[in-house]
């Protein structure tokens, strides 16, 4: 399993976007089953169709957000029983700026997908219990 970010889903859907051959090529990898079946949090559902939605319109987060939540290949993650995990972690911080999203992202990397995560936000390298995707300088 591995726990799907938002940089990398946004990345993939905004086609015009400066990250999208790059989220391209790392979907074609997740398709292949490379690192198992995603997660996809409630939290990073919201984050994608909102910013799809303001970068290009009402109809491109819709489509995005429906073929997200069909998807076979994804786990849908309901984030209420995440809350007060995620919060802690959030608290706890020290070294990074992660956001209530991102440390919800990394609670479940770490307790459901063997610290793996399909990002392109770098911040995540700084959590040494993380197995971060695509691996970069």
């Amino acid at each position: 399993m591995i726990v799907l970010d938002s940089s990398f889903l946004i990345a993939f859907y905004n086609e015009s976007g400066a990250h999208h051959q790059t989220a391209s090529a790392l979907i074609e990898r997740f398709l292949d089953a490379e690192w198992g079946k995603g997660l996809l949090l409630e939290y990073v559902f919201l984050e994608v169709v909102t910013v799809l939605m303001l970068r290009l319109d009402l109809s491109a987060a819709t489509h995005a957000g429906r073929i997200l939540l069909d998807a076979e290949e994804l786990e849908f993650v309901p984030c209420s029983d995440l809350f007060q995990e995620t919060l802690d972690c959030f608290s706890r911080q020290t070294g990074t700026r992660l956001s209530f999203v991102d440390a919800a992202l990394a609670h479940a990397a770490r307790t459901r997908a063997d610290g793996q995560i399909l990002t392109l936000d770098r911040e995540f390298r700084k959590l040494p219990a993380l197995r971060i995707h695509p691996i970069a300088p």
